[in-house]
């Protein structure tokens, strides 16, 4: 009977398997259509001269990305992306980890309460809506911004800052900070909470500051959330469309062109679906660079407690 029991294991072992991959089976072919297979065709997209009305495709191998790095918008638009991604680790990344803090620091539960509800706000306001709104704030007329500034008795300040092109894509970029910084405070008050309380009670006996505190307690054992919230930003701004194309379309003179709007433009204002997929590609290899870097720098920095 043992030894019945002992050989039917294999058998056992491999209906389980075979079980667990019927179940997997439905996800794995709904990725491969709908995730994979595009990103295979993609490719091949981005060796066509492609004219989507007319249908006329002609092969021309790697031409399309020759060209791309040529253009110096796409590296216009390359170098708006980082801007933005710097930006942002700044203010969503560090700036928010610091009000995360600070909030958590306050003693009433109800004042923290209060806190997160007020900053998360924003967050709840579609992207449409929020660049809809600082556009009427930017405008140089009645515009909020600069009325606040002749009001404070710096009108020399006051400029179009979505119509000239040394402040256009700066003034986009701060209205996306404002948007998304209190997603990412509330992320990081959640990790903050899941300290262990001890640990700041035995830094208090031993007189060590809040300042100090902050550096000694709550930095080391945010690590890993601040590891996840950098790359997730920086793979999140090189995915921005929404906020360049509801304020400036990528204007003045192409200033505030970034990736994915560039790749809208390419494609279907110029009818070029070879160059617009060619950018699409280089944007997924940037972000896959950015997932994988995320996923080994997650796995080395994992903190436990």
């Amino acid at each position: 009977m043992t030894r019945a029991a002992e050989g039917s294991t294999p058998v056992r072992t491999m209906c389980r398997r075979a079980l667990g991959l019927a179940w997997v089976m439905p996800a794995l072919v709904v990725l491969g259509v709908f995730v994979y297979l595009p990103l295979v065709q993609n490719f091949g997209f981005s060796t066509l001269t492609w004219d989507i009305y007319s249908g006329e495709q002609e092969y021309v191998g790697l031409e399309n990305y020759r060209r791309l790095f040529d253009d110096p918008v796409f590296w216009s638009s390359f170098a708006n992306n980082l801007w933005y991604a710097v930006i942002s680790v700044v203010f969503q990344v560090f700036g928010a980890l610091l009000l995360a803090a600070l909030v958590e620091s306050v003693r009433r539960e109800r004042w923290q309460r209060a806190l997160r509800a007020v900053y998360f706000i924003p967050s709840a306001i579609s992207l449409t809506v929020a660049g809809l709104l600082f556009y009427f704030v930017y405008e140089p007329n009645i515009g909020l911004l600069n009325h606040v500034l002749d009001a404070v008795g710096l009108r020399e300040f006051a400029q179009p800052w979505l119509g000239q092109e040394s402040t256009a894509m700066f003034a986009v970029i701060a209205m996306s900070q404002w948007q998304g910084f209190g997603y990412c405070t509330l992320l990081f008050a959640v990790a903050i909470q899941r300290i262990p309380s001890e640990l700041y009670e035995a830094a208090a006996l031993d007189g060590v500051g809040a300042v100090r505190r902050f550096f000694r307690v709550t930095l080391p054992l945010v690590r890993e959330m601040t590891g996840l919230m950098t790359m997730v930003t920086v793979s999140g701004a090189f995915q921005v469309f929404n906020e360049v194309m509801v304020m400036t379309s990528g204007g003045p003179n192409n200033s505030t062109q970034v990736l994915g709007t560039w790749l809208y433009r390419s494609g279907f204002v110029r009818n070029d679906f070879g160059s617009a997929a060619a950018i699409g590609t280089v944007l997924f290899v940037i972000t896959l660079t950015i997932a994988m870097a995320q996923l080994w720098i997650t796995r080395r920095k994992r903190v436990e407690w």
